[in-house]
């Protein structure tokens, strides 16, 4: 099933100086000296296409710094005067719309804690009708690509056909070396759904330090993402928000100059005759590969029902263990990614648990309905006198 949105292509609506698509600038817009020098520095790189800073902060507790407030794009709007980049804000409320167009701003985002909220999301696309203006929309913080699709719909219902998506990450409960997990299956699912929506990738969200931007920002690229969004301050160390994820415009325009630019596609024969073969190989692979999960379900199924006629509980923990053991020793063997490996045995699994309940449960629902006619039954001739 595709998308249904009615979408510009990002070259007709946004003028790209450079290649790869980059949007950087701070976090926050704290001072307007701080938002200009790094607006003219970031310009001087020849690199960055649009200016981007924070005016609104969502911030997780009261208290913390929540953006300078409107006064901020008074800055915005003269350093776009003095540098020429077109610039964009986050907006979470009808009166930040309002506020952002009347100040001349070029493009809008929408924030990650925005999209995980249907209602907010309408607020702003019914501040949107009747505007001609760019929108990008942040997945949410948690995993859920409906709430992300659902995002790109209001806004698109709202006549925004310059529609992109920013993948910023997700938020996870497993600790690992990222602030929010990338999660790339999610935005390669979206891009599977509308083939011609821009996804921009924000490295600075999923890192949460400058040290892993590169990294990411590579892989985006090679998983053909549209562009970037790089946070950049004059002076990371004393930035007021979000510190470690921020670079210099010195060190954006480095890390720039260090990525690999790939094609998604080649003119040339001689690869295209070459991949064609290639990928007749996987896809020989895969129809084997669906043949047998076919008949290890087979083989499952009459395990259940033997589990059943012998009333054993489905799940038994000690051949889970030697299944995960076993699988583990042999992919290492082969040399394939452990977590991979895991990943797919546990759903393969789900799966075999899944039919095993379905014939566990097997005429239980007809049983319960007769249990309870017969019970109604009982009851009724209790009820009734007997006529003698």
């Amino acid at each position: 099933m595709k998308l249904n949105l009615n979408i510009q292509p990002l070259e007709s609506w946004l003028n790209i100086t450079n290649e790869p698509l980059i949007i950087s600038g701070p976090c926050s817009a704290e001072t307007e000296e701080q938002l200009l020098s790094t607006a003219h520095l970031l310009a001087a790189t020849g690199k960055v296409s649009v200016l981007r800073a924070g005016i609104w902060k969502p911030r997780t507790r009261p208290g913390e710094f929540e953006g300078i407030g409107s006064i901020g794009l008074e800055w915005l709007k003269r350093a776009k005067e003095e540098t020429g980049l077109p610039t964009a804000v986050e907006v979470a409320t009808a009166k930040h719309v309002e506020e952002a167009l009347a100040a001349g701003v070029d493009i809008l985002w929408i924030g990650a804690r925005s999209t995980a909220n249907p209602f907010t999301v309408q607020e702003i696309a019914d501040a949107l009708k009747g505007v001609d203006i760019p929108v990008l929309v942040k997945n949410p913080v948690n995993p859920d690509i409906s709430l992300w699709i659902g995002a790109l719909e209001r806004i698109n219902n709202a006549g925004i056909t310059k529609l992109g998506a920013i993948h910023r990450g997700f938020s996870s409960y497993e600790k690992s070396s990222f602030r929010n997990e990338p999660m790339w299956e999610l935005a390669i699912q979206l891009k599977t759904l509308c083939p011609g929506l821009p996804i921009i990738n924000d490295p600075s969200h999923i890192c949460g330090n400058r040290e892993l931007i590169p990294y990411i920002a590579q892989k985006a690229l090679d998983m053909d993402m549209q562009g970037l969004m790089i946070e950049s301050h004059i002076d990371p160390s004393v930035a007021w928000t979000d510190a470690k994820q921020q670079v210099t415009p010195a060190a954006l325009e480095e890390l720039i100059s260090k990525l690999s630019l790939r094609e998604p596609d080649s003119a040339n024969e001689a690869f295209v005759d070459k991949l064609a073969e290639l990928r007749k190989g996987i896809d020989k692979i895969d129809d084997i590969l669906m043949q047998k999960l076919g008949e290890r379900m087979a083989i499952v199924e009459k395990i259940g029902q033997y589990k059943r006629d012998n009333k054993v509980t489905i799940l038994q923990v000690n051949r889970w263990d030697e299944i995960l053991k076993k699988g583990s020793a042999f992919a290492r063997a082969l040399k394939l990614d452990l977590g991979f490996t895991e990943k797919f045995l546990e759903l393969v699994h789900g799966e075999s648990i899944r039919k095993q309940t379905e014939i566990m449960n097997e005429g239980k629902e007809t049983a319960d309905v007769t249990d309870a006619e017969a019970t109604t039954v009982h009851i009724i001739d209790a009820d009734t006198p007997v006529k003698s």
